[in-house]
Formats: structure tokens, sequence, C-alpha cells
């Protein structure tokens, strides 16, 4: 029997994820399998991947053939490099130590570059997020100033319009009382 590692598709329309297994190269993509070994989610940034690392060697020693996006998965994850440490280890060009010793200086390597592109992406998020803030709290100020002014100007309208009419109504009650004034002498000629 002829086994393939391939993904299997799950998931709705336009978001998919994938379980990574181990099947007869003859079943349908979403059909029967022998093992799953794993998972892979595309939509997450980066993408995520989760390997029963042991398994997955286990298959790629056995000769389970993978399909090419496996393959990637899989040499990312390291299953090939590890296959290719333990085959020199077979020949006898180096002893396991020095296999798990080299496997495990390309891990901590790799974990290093990851998390520096990790901690880029952060502070790119950080740094536009800050960027976006001044910008606002600028346009805001730009507002709030012209609001003040409006404001400032409308209460210079509105003071102006209350010192009219306060010396209007200084007029009129000046006016009211200068007919009075004159009304009581008039009174008084005429009682004469």
């Amino acid at each position: 029997m002829a086994t393939k590692i391939r993904l299997q598709r799950h998931g709705r329309k336009g978001y998919a994820y994938y379980h990574i297994v181990v099947a007869d190269s003859r079943a349908p993509r979403d059909g029967k399998y022998i093992e799953r070994i794993g998972s892979y989610n595309p939509n997450t940034n980066p993408a995520t991947v989760d390997l029963n690392f042991d398994r997955a060697l286990y298959w790629v020693m056995t000769g389970a053939q993978p399909t090419d996006t496996t393959r990637n998965l899989l040499s990312d994850k390291g299953v090939y490099l590890k296959k290719h440490l333990l085959g020199g280890v077979k020949k006898g060009a180096f002893n396991e130590a020095e296999a798990d010793k080299k496997f495990q200086s390309w891990l901590n390597e790799k974990e290093k570059k990851n998390n520096a592109v990790v901690t880029e992406q952060n502070s790119k998020k950080i740094a536009s997020a800050k960027k976006r803030l001044e910008e606002e709290q600028a346009i805001n100020k730009t507002k709030s100033e012209a609001l003040a002014k409006k404001r400032a100007e409308a209460a210079a309208a509105l003071e102006a319009a209350a010192k009219e009419a306060a010396a209007e109504a200084a007029e009129a009650i000046a006016e009211a009382e200068a007919p009075a004034a004159e009304a009581p002498a008039t009174e008084e000629k005429a009682a004469e």
C-alpha cells in the first residue's frame, strides 16, 4: 500500500484549515486515513502548524511520500533535517549525540529568527498605532481650536448684541422718562 502524508481540508468556505494525515494514496482527500499527525492553519499570521514530530519522523522514515505542501511544512519543522542526521548516524559519520546537538542548535537558531520576526512585527504595529494616535490628536487639536474660535466669535457677537440691547433699553427708558418729566410741568402750567 502506497502511503501519502497530505492535507485534509476542514473549516468553512473562505476559511479553511487542514489536518495533516497519513493516508492510502487511493483514498479520497477527505476520506479514511491511517493516522492524523498534526494540523495546519494558514489563516493566522504567521501560519500555525501543530505537528506530532515523532510520528511524522516515523512515517517519513518508513517511506510515506508527502505532497509538496506537506513536504514544506515538515521541512520547516525540521523532520527532514532529523531524517538526514539519522542517516548520517547510520552511516557512521557521527554519533547520535552529535546529531542531537546539531538538531538542537538548528532549532535554537530557527527560534531566534522567528522571535526576531515577531518582535519586529509587534514593534511596527506599536509604531503605527502611536503614529495614528499622534495624527488623531493633531486633528482633534485643530478641530478644538476651530471650535474655540467659533465659540469666542459667537460669545463676542452675543455680547455685542447684549450691549446694543442694553443701549436701546437705556434709550427707551430715557425717552419714557423724558415725556413723563415734561408732562407734570405742562400740567402745572395748565393748572395755573
